[in-house]
């Protein structure tokens, strides 16, 4: 380990709470998006073969419908996602990627303009094709610059708001055993170093998301939600997506279509750690938890 990283880490430690002062606000096209209270990303998974809804929504009336639906629920933003990064899943080319983002993108584009748009890739010249041809997105890359080492100048020339998400290996090997020391202190030092070269590029409107699941055991999982808050010491918005995955339903011996009673429960503790954004299949939900939980911390 990086002595100075460990000396960092140790710094940040001795920080009482009070002096942390986190980003309030994202910009996207010159417009301010205040994240004063937690909002919701309402998943639109573009693949046949994604782990919970795969194949929904797959033509422009689904998209259409489903766009409408996470913006009538109360979702803030819309997620668009090409790719399954679920174990197992096949591999999908740059140009299928594309020609099942960009149909999506504009249909969302012309019939929701006002809609804030994300759209879930690690692959740079996919995100420049995106925003090149529909307009200004969210990056979000699940492999936070890992999988594709262009995504970090791409993200700073194009001057978008990017999800640096940690992820431990590739989407083929991540839960393949996957191991840590201490799960935490390893991620919020790997960020740590991330977020400094994003910066360092210009990058201004970082989110930070710790990657439940991906190349993290159950164990892992649930030792990040019970010490979320130490994220806080970035002082950056903070995404949890938590919604169906199998540290729910397989701890509860159900399956992902069971799971939204666990996703509920989970992303209650989120938002209790410090969550600014909840990516989630179910908008409504949600949308109720942040309210709650909201009232809950006046």
């Amino acid at each position: 380990m990086n002595s100075n990283l460990s000396t960092k880490y140790m710094l940040f430690q001795k920080i009482d709470k009070p002096f942390y002062r986190k980003k309030r606000s994202i910009q996207l096209s010159g417009r301010l998006i205040m994240l004063d209270q937690p909002v919701v990303m309402g998943i639109m998974n573009l693949t046949p073969d994604s782990f919970y809804d795969g194949g929904r929504y797959q033509t422009e009336k689904a998209v259409l419908q489903r766009g409408e639906e996470i913006l009538e629920q109360g979702g803030l933003m819309i997620d668009i996602g090409a790719v399954s990064t679920r174990p197992g899943a096949s591999d999908v080319s740059l140009e299928e990627e594309i020609n099942r983002l960009l149909p999506a993108a504009r249909t969302i584009r012309k019939n929701f303009p006002d809609a804030i748009l994300s759209v879930d890739t690690f692959r740079a010249d996919v995100a420049e094709r995106i925003v090149g041809e529909t307009g200004d997105c969210i990056i979000n890359d699940i492999s936070g610059g890992t999988l594709d080492g262009k995504m970090f100048e791409t993200a700073a020339r194009l001057r978008v708001p990017y999800v640096l998400m940690h992820l431990q290996g590739t989407p083929r090997t991540m839960q393949k055993n996957p191991s840590y020391r201490d799960v935490v202190k390893e991620i919020l030092l790997d960020l740590s170093e991330k977020v400094n070269t994003l910066k360092l590029l210009g990058v201004n409107d970082i989110i930070v998301d710790p990657g439940f699941g991906f190349g993290k055991n159950p164990d892992h999982n649930y030792e990040l939600l019970n010490r979320l808050d130490s994220f806080r010491l970035f002082e950056l918005p903070l995404l949890a997506g938590l919604s169906r995955k199998a540290m729910i339903w397989k701890l509860l011996g159900v399956t992902p279509e069971d799971s939204l009673n666990g996703t509920t429960v989970l992303n209650t503790l989120a938002l209790m750690g410090g969550a600014d954004i909840l990516r989630v299949h179910d908008v409504r939900q949600a949308v109720e938890t942040v309210r709650l939980v909201s009232e809950l911390k006046k």
